[in-house]
């Protein structure tokens, strides 16, 4: 696809988006239309008012053959003679005005009309082009909100597996940095895109009309033909500005890629005394980016230049035409005064052409991602649960990445009775996790299925069936707010009552109390501000809270200390209470008591049964037990 085509393509799918604000948009249209409109009411006094003035400097009648304006003749001299009368003073006859006096003076009256014509005119331009750009940047702005707001639910829409392989500071680049900077383009290139090309026909039509009212149309051809000089340094650079803007676009997102990781990792740079080490590296890539971002601007300024020169080269030639045939400087001055309102607008659509450049750079990638689709589809006609009354089973159940990678699952088949915990242990890379995420439905097993009370997975809603489970997850997140709106994120309209409920239940109470801020305190990036276990007791809470039947523990004790283990284990008991369990344990102390124990090699079940029964087989998972010192 050729770059002009690919433009045309981003800003077509734009305006499309449009459509809901046709009426603003037609307000806007109507204004720019009025606005240009006004502009032949400035031109056709600009004559008028020329005239007068030769007149009133005594210009002869025998010279005003070659008039501005196109002399019509009357007879009213006392011989019967014709006597020519000037369009001016015909107009002004009209409304009982005389342009001049009997001396052959501009009459005080024509003067005064003319000024405040003049007046009234510009001002309704002035109104008429408020109106068009503030709807159209109106318009513009909004727009871009949409897109911000699709793209936002379009990426929270994608699988595990795309945030897997895709840069989280990439994505962040592409939801601030070119999402505003087509924001900044389009507030501005809207409306000129609606003025701009208005005035220079409006001003093209007058000067060729009134070039062939004083039989001048030879230099309007000459200049016509001139005209695409102009152009050619709008193509020429404009592809140059696109291709760098696209470029510097890709390297400011490796920037904030950059210090996403390091601030996210920042003890570990400090750990390590890294900082002289990342901050050369971070310089070279900004330099990277400076180093295309001046490409693009040196192209997209040299635009301007460009068609000035040209410009005066232009008018140099228009004056040496003239002077050539005779054309009288009165003619010259009313086609020229257009002629500046044509050249304004083309310089304003130069920038505009260097902006919808960058413009296009930054829609491709955002286009790259709303259009991007691997979220986990439901089927036609899906099956919302509305309880959970008999088991969960994994029926040869197999799984890969699809990334190139050695690690799949094979044969998992097993069942979880309602009310059982099923637990599941193995070394790092055995499958563990992924287990959980394909009972969650963050992926979808390439083979066998997994059901819920006889459902297959893929034919249930992705809400109710996630509705019906909590994950508690050894990394837990929480979001920078309330330690009350993080305990009752996801559980709806929730009491005071309820909240402190589930914090006593999860052993959180106490520590949150001993804060003076209480429930109110702000937990910080990510939890920041708490430690590790009361992280992990107020993510519990979250789950007292929202009640879930269905249960995943992905090795929530596997980072705590002695103490603080054990009092997230009281809390961990409570949640687990008349609930399916399916829990992943790295501590075996931890899952004595379950009801199933798989043992994981490899993706593969290499044993099963219980505590018991495996320990006394002196298979694999007594080894286990036995490096953990398990009492």
């Amino acid at each position: 696809m050729s770059a002009e085509t690919s433009t045309y393509s981003a800003y077509k799918r734009f305006f499309l988006l449009s459509r809901p604000y046709t009426g603003r948009l037609l307000v806007g249209i109507l204004a720019g239309l009025i606005s240009a409109g006004s502009l032949l009411g400035v031109y056709q006094q600009i004559p008028k008012l020329i005239e007068a003035f030769e007149a009133d400097l005594g210009v002869k009648e025998s010279v005003s053959q070659q008039s501005v304006v196109p002399v019509p003749r009357s007879v009213d001299q006392a011989d019967g003679s014709v006597k020519k009368v000037s369009t001016i003073q015909k107009w002004m006859d009209e409304f009982g005005i005389q342009a001049r006096d009997d001396s052959g003076r501009m009459t005080w009256q024509f003067l005064v009309v003319s000024l405040v014509f003049l007046p009234v005119i510009v001002i309704i331009r002035a109104l008429m082009i408020y109106l068009n750009r503030y709807y159209m940047k109106w318009i513009a702005s909004r727009v871009v909100r949409d897109m911000r707001d699709s793209l936002f639910v379009n990426l929270q829409r994608q699988s595990l597996k795309f945030f897997g392989r895709t840069d989280v500071g990439r994505l962040i680049s592409n939801c601030t940095n070119d999402v505003s900077l087509v924001e900044n383009i389009m507030s501005v290139t809207i409306s000129e895109l609606t003025l701009a090309p208005l005035q220079i026909v409006v001003s093209l039509a007058f000067i060729i009309n009134y070039a062939y009212e004083c039989h001048v149309l030879g230099v309007i051809f000459i200049l016509l033909l001139a005209f695409p000089m102009c152009i050619f340094p709008l193509i020429m650079l404009g592809r140059r500005v696109r291709r760098h803007t696209r470029t510097a676009l890709n390297r400011i997102s490796d920037v904030v890629s950059r210090m996403h990781e390091i601030f996210t990792g920042i003890k570990v740079v400090k750990a390590y005394s890294m900082e002289d080490h990342e901050s050369v590296r971070f310089r070279d890539m900004n330099a990277h980016y400076f180093r295309h971002y001046i490409k693009a601007l040196r192209a997209e300024l040299l635009m301007t230049p460009m068609m000035e020169a040209v410009a005066i080269i232009i008018g140099c030639a228009f004056i040496i035409v003239c002077y050539a045939l005779d054309v009288r400087l009165s003619q010259i001055i009313a086609i020229g005064v257009p002629a500046v309102f044509v050249y304004r607008p083309t310089k304003q659509l130069a920038q505009l052409h260097a902006n919808l450049q960058r413009g296009s750079a930054a829609f491709e990638r955002i286009y790259e991602l709303t259009d991007v689709d691997t979220s986990i589809k439901e089927s036609k006609n899906p099956v919302a649960l509305k309880a959970f009354d008999g088991k969960i089973v994994f029926d040869d159940v197999s799984f890969d990445y699809g990334d190139g990678s050695s690690f799949r699952l094979d044969g998992m088949s097993f069942d979880i009775p309602k009310g059982s915990v099923v637990a599941v242990v193995g070394a790092t890379g055995s499958g563990k996790s992924t287990m959980s995420n394909l009972l969650a439905r963050f992926y979808d097993p390439v083979g066998g299925r997994i059901t819920i009370d006889g459902h297959d997975l893929r034919d249930v809603t992705i809400k109710s069936l996630r509705s019906m489970m909590k994950v508690i997850t050894q990394e837990t997140i929480l979001f920078n707010d309330t330690i009350a709106s993080n305990i009752a994120y996801g559980a709806g309209e929730v009491s005071r009552d309820e909240l402190v409920e589930a914090a006593k239940k999860a052993n959180a109470h106490q520590f949150i109390m001993e804060n003076p801020e209480g429930y109110e305190r702000v937990v910080g990036e990510k939890g920041s501000n708490l430690s590790g276990g009361e992280r992990q007791r107020i993510a519990i809470a979250r789950a007292i809270l929202k009640n879930p039947p269905i249960l995943i523990l992905d090795e929530a004790t596997s980072a705590l200390d002695t103490v603080t283990e054990r009092l997230v284990q009281e809390a961990i008991g409570r949640v687990m209470n008349n609930r399916t369990v399916f829990a992943i344990a790295h501590r075996l102390s931890t899952i004595r008591h379950a009801n199933l124990i798989l043992l994981m090699e490899k993706g593969c079940i290499v044993e099963r049964g219980t505590h018991e029964a495996l320990y006394n087989a002196g298979g694999r998972y007594r080894k286990l037990c036995d490096m953990q010192v398990l009492d």
